[in-house]
């Protein structure tokens, strides 16, 4: 437990009372689009706002079930757009963070829709590998793919075939494929295209992600939760391994913290031309790679890679510099997400000096809060950083877990 922070409480319940109604959808900025089922950017977002709030005692329950109602009101998606951050299994994300007993029905449908649609983009996924084609990014990474609906059963049913199925898949991922030519020396999971996930021109080559967004942190992430949470799948902790033994290879040291690169090209992969340091974001920066190096320490039993990755996130909440690169609310690309990554690594973590960053950076998120100009989403608007500001003014782990979405938990 970390101490109790009044101030950020007070600021995140703030703008949960100005979230406390859907009909906020309608004074979106106009350049963003509301979208009802999306955890990202929608109504599903906000109500884990409110999940959280009232699990941990500071909110109502029948505010969540309002967003909730509000997110499901349109057919829910079980189609190719449906992901851990959208469509059904993003609505039953947030109703089993919800715990509760009113929607039992409702959450396994929404389990049986989810194994469903899991099973057949395995099959596909697995179909991809045996013909050694190249990976694709909405096939395995967080927001769209895998990596994401594994978070899913992960939660909801640790113990279940489908569970044990996609962290599988992911193992088989770091299996050698054989690649075009030119390519022997990148690993299986480098993918044909740029940061978009569609071919780029500034990609000719492709790229190696090692984003929790899009990329292998996610995977290292997960195979680490997993691991601690003592699912048995073959090969599993030889792959988590095997993957962080490749981005040791990437490691950058600057003298205070390591960092590790979003991403790289065969400029940087082939020739080892030095990779850019990343803003320290969630989807690319520190915030997303050095916990997941953390979990995978913690899993592992890597003291030194636990280690390595607290003074990883340490060096980024000192210096002004890195924070500054961070001008956002958000949790996807902002303060949040720096925030909450920090917040998590401090509790599971044996460095004090984390914990002692914290309220200061609260105070800057809730002061940009304060200004006029913020979305309401979850990623990059004001329904995630005020859950940030909650977790800090709590001081305690989230009661709905609302982070595992993040991988951060």
């Amino acid at each position: 437990m970390i101490a109790p922070n009044q101030a950020a409480m007070t600021a995140a319940t703030t703008i949960a009372d100005t979230l406390a109604s859907p009909t906020i959808a309608h004074h979106e900025p106009s350049n963003r689009r509301f979208r009802p089922q999306s955890l990202a950017g929608g109504a599903v977002g906000i109500a884990l706002l409110h999940i959280e709030r009232a699990r941990s005692g500071h909110g109502d329950d029948a505010l969540a079930r309002t967003w909730l109602t509000a997110a499901a009101r349109e057919p829910i998606s079980a189609g190719a757009n449906a992901n851990l951050f959208h469509g059904a299994p993003a609505l039953g994300f947030a109703l089993h963070a919800a715990g509760t007993t009113w929607s039992r029905r409702v959450l396994a449908a929404l389990d049986d829709t989810t194994i469903t649609l899991t099973r057949t983009r395995l099959t596909a996924a697995h179909a991809r590998i045996d013909r050694g084609d190249p990976l694709v990014m909405r096939e395995f990474d967080l927001i769209h793919g895998l990596s994401g609906l594994g978070v899913y059963h992960l939660r909801r049913h640790p113990d279940h075939p489908a569970t044990h199925e996609v962290l599988s898949y992911l193992v088989r991922l770091t299996h050698p494929l054989p690649g075009p030519s030119g390519t022997e020396n990148l690993p299986p999971w480098w993918m044909p295209v740029g940061l978009s996930g569609d071919p780029h021109p500034d990609y000719p080559d492709g790229h190696g992600n090692l984003g929790i967004a899009h990329g292998v942190g996610a995977v290292i992430a997960l195979m680490a939760i997993a691991t601690l949470r003592h699912i048995c799948v073959q090969g599993l902790t030889d792959a988590l391994a095997a993957l962080c033994a490749w981005t040791d290879q990437w490691r950058q040291p600057d003298g205070i913290g390591a960092w590790w690169p979003g991403y790289l090209t065969t400029d940087h992969a082939v020739r080892r031309t030095p990779p850019h340091r990343p803003r320290p974001s969630w989807c690319y920066g520190v915030s997303g790679t050095a916990r997941a190096q953390q979990l995978a320490g913690i899993a592992l039993g890597d003291t030194s890679r636990q280690t390595t990755a607290e003074n990883a996130i340490l060096t980024a909440l000192r210096d002004p510099n890195q924070r500054a690169l961070l001008p956002g609310i958000g949790l996807c690309h902002g303060k949040a997400g720096l925030l909450q990554a920090a917040f998590r690594m401090a509790i599971d973590g044996g460095n004090p000096a984390i914990a002692a960053e914290l309220p200061g950076l609260a105070a800057e998120l809730a002061d940009q809060l304060a200004q006029p100009g913020a979305g309401h989403e979850l990623m990059d608007g004001a329904a995630g950083a005020a859950l940030a500001l909650h977790a800090i003014g709590t001081g305690t782990p989230p009661a709905s877990a609302w982070d595992s979405a993040l991988l951060l938990s």
